[in-house]
């Protein structure tokens, strides 16, 4: 059960802020997300020690107040949330959209998500089959160690059956 003091989570993140915007990094599942304007103001008053009111005043509108605290919620950035008011439960974005007013768009709260790859996914290079031959392969061909590959690229799994990259 939630509690009316909400805390922003802390651990397992790389926290950036600029221009008002926060840039988040989740260790515990490889995601960048982005807090808007909006969103950030609410993150960051997430202290255990205001209330949803406090931030609500801070803000300057209850109800932005309340989707972003959906979206932190869902985004997993939020520790002990705060029970949702009647007026919200089980609405979807769309409709409290709607209810908040197209006059209050631009300040809506907006968290971008982006899952960044595992290390090996990343490093990961795909095999040509073409020009894969002789003493020192190009980017994509097979390789044993980094002297099989071409100056500029490095064997990927060198041990055996690695990539060129």
């Amino acid at each position: 059960m939630g509690s009316s003091k909400p805390v922003s989570r802390k651990k397992d993140l790389v926290v950036q802020e600029h221009d008002g915007e926060i840039l988040i990094y989740d260790l515990t599942d490889n995601r960048a997300l982005c807090l808007n304007e909006t969103s950030a103001r609410v993150w960051r008053a997430c202290d255990g020690i205001n209330s949803v009111e406090d931030i609500s005043k801070a803000v300057g509108n209850d109800d932005l107040v309340w989707l972003a605290l959906a979206e932190l919620k869902k985004e997993k950035l939020i520790d002990h949330d705060p029970v949702t008011p009647d007026r919200f439960a089980g609405m979807s974005r769309r409709e409290a959209v709607r209810k908040v007013g197209m006059a209050s768009l631009i300040a809506l709260p907006v968290i971008a998500s982006l899952t960044a790859p595992a290390a090996a996914q990343a490093g990961t290079c795909t095999q040509t089959s073409t020009g894969c031959t002789g003493s020192t392969r190009p980017r994509g061909c097979n390789c044993s160690s980094p002297a099989n590959c071409a100056a500029g690229t490095t064997c990927n799994g060198a041990v055996s059956g690695g990539t060129c990259c």
